[in-house]
């Protein structure tokens, strides 16, 4: 891949940016973030169990976003926003237990921009008093928090939006630019590399998730992990595997690795 991404972008490459609100709890938060969104070009929103639907107040603060609004997606799940991505990335305003692979915001927008010439990708907001929860954050490929004054960091959820939907934007025209000479400022991606190194794809959420289920059986069924005291293995591994980014042909593998230390273990018995 010696040329730039630009040559390669499809027209709708906005389009396949998802921002995702998880159970925002004001609807005129949702209308402001939708108007956030436009002025960025960016259109796909999608609603995870939100506590209060848009209605009247949202679309007045929508303002000439109505369309993005009318057009979102509303889902039950975070897992279903997210299943057919192969980028994920949550928003986090603070440092957790378990440290994650972090991004700048832009990185973040770099990173989105790179991949989503191959696939969907998702950039996930939590809700308004708490973020996202930790098993929320574990379903995300990195974490990205957007470096505020630390003596007054409070930023609403159309402010987070309007800051990380611009970054987006920037790595997007950025990629565009025919004088593009790999202006990266943040710790994301090259944009003129939208794969892994040997350019294999990265596998979408759906598949992921599909072999750390497969990883967990494998590992119970070597007593390595013992169902009534699990301890944190699974959330250690998530981190492991998503700070290495594995890409399909390498998941393939592991998955045929774990079959057969199920088999060598179903065998021992």
């Amino acid at each position: 891949m010696t040329d730039t991404l630009s040559s390669k972008l499809p027209n709708n490459l906005l389009d396949r940016v998802k921002i995702v609100l998880v159970n925002t709890s004001d609807c005129r938060n949702i209308g402001s973030a939708a108007r956030a969104m436009k002025t960025m070009g960016l259109s796909q929103l999608v609603l995870v169990d939100p506590i209060e639907m848009p209605n009247g107040q949202a679309q007045a603060l929508a303002a000439g976003a109505t369309d993005v609004l009318a057009n979102a997606k509303v889902v039950s799940t975070l897992e279903e926003a997210i299943e057919d991505c192969g980028l994920v990335v949550g928003t986090s305003a603070r440092s957790r237990t378990l440290p994650w692979p972090m991004l700048e915001p832009r990185g973040c927008g770099e990173k989105m921009v790179s991949e989503a010439s191959e696939y969907p990708v998702a950039l996930v907001f939590g809700r308004e008093s708490s973020g996202l929860t930790n098993e929320e954050l574990q379903l995300c490929h990195f974490h990205v928090q957007i470096p505020a004054n630390p003596e007054y960091s409070s930023l609403n959820l159309a402010m987070a939006v309007q800051t990380l939907s611009y970054e987006i934007r920037t790595s997007y025209l950025l990629a565009h630019d025919q004088n593009y000479q790999e202006r990266s400022t943040g710790n994301g991606t090259d944009i003129s590399k939208a794969t892994s190194e040997d350019d294999e794809l990265f596998p979408v959420v759906e598949e992921t998730e599909r072999f750390y289920q497969h990883f967990e059986e494998a590992l119970k069924a070597t007593g390595f992990i013992v169902p009534k005291h699990p301890g944190l293995v699974m959330t250690k591994l998530r981190r492991l595997f998503n700070r290495a980014r594995p890409d399909v042909k390498e998941v393939k593998m592991m998955r045929g690795i774990l079959a057969s230390i199920e088999r060598t273990a179903k065998n021992n018995k």
